[in-house]
Order: structure tokens, then C-alpha cells, then sequence
């Protein structure tokens, strides 16, 4: 039986009163779902989550701060779409939901503004 990595675990927890979360394995850290959507992901047990332009601002004014890394290909840092939690969100669920919300609108905004590719037959 595979053994849950506590951290994961708990994010979960946290998440379970918005809608159905799951983790999967996603290059070296997590991809954190909801209900089959992408909201976020953790690397070096840090959770970050899902922004956009509407977003960015609450999590910039709460302290957050970007995902950030290094692509080896090009030799340049990457700044991504994810922020990290406010600490107090790991607190409790009450907590947590807001941002989770949050990714979660944001997430599925970008889902609706991707078009979808056509399958070649």
C-alpha cells in the first residue's frame, strides 16, 4: 500500500468541504485538483495556486509570492501562473476556502478561453 505524504494529505483535507480533491504526481512536486480541475500544486512543500489577472492582486496583497523556476533548455526563470497560500489558509478549511475559490475561477476562466484541439482521425 502506498503511504500518503502527510502535507498532501492535509491540503486535501483543507479542500474536501469545497468540492472533490485529489493529488497526482506531476514532475517532481504535485498537481492539486478539484473536481477534476487543476487549481494547484506544491514543490518543496510549499502550496500554490491557480491566478489571473483577477486574482493576482488578493494574492499579492495577502504577501504571496510566485512559483518560480529555472528551465534547463533555455537557461532562463520562469515565473508562473501559481502563488503560494497566505500561512494562516493552512490553518483550517474557513481559511483556505477563499483562495481556493479563488484558483478555482481562475482556473476555470483560463479553461474557457483555451480553445479546444481538434483530434485528427
Amino acid at each position: 500500500m502506498r503511504r500518503v505524504d502527510p502535507f498532501i494529505a492535509h491540503l486535501l483535507e483543507l479542500l474536501s468541504p469545497i468540492g472533490e480533491p485529489t493529488a497526482r504526481r506531476l514532475f517532481g512536486g504535485w498537481g492539486i485538483y478539484l473536481d477534476e480541475t487543476m487549481i494547484g500544486l506544491v514543490s518543496e512543500e510549499t502550496f500554490y495556486l491557480k491566478t489571473d489577472e483577477s486574482t493576482r492582486g488578493a494574492f499579492e496583497a495577502a504577501g504571496s509570492s510566485p512559483f518560480v523556476f529555472e528551465a534547463r533548455k533555455r537557461a532562463r526563470t520562469i515565473v508562473t501562473g501559481y502563488w503560494s497560500v497566505p500561512e494562516q489558509a493552512l490553518d483550517a478549511a474557513e481559511a483556505m476556502l477563499p483562495w481556493a475559490q479563488l484558483a478555482l475561477e481562475a482556473a476555470r476562466r483560463k479553461a474557457a478561453a483555451t480553445p479546444k484541439r481538434r483530434r485528427l482521425s
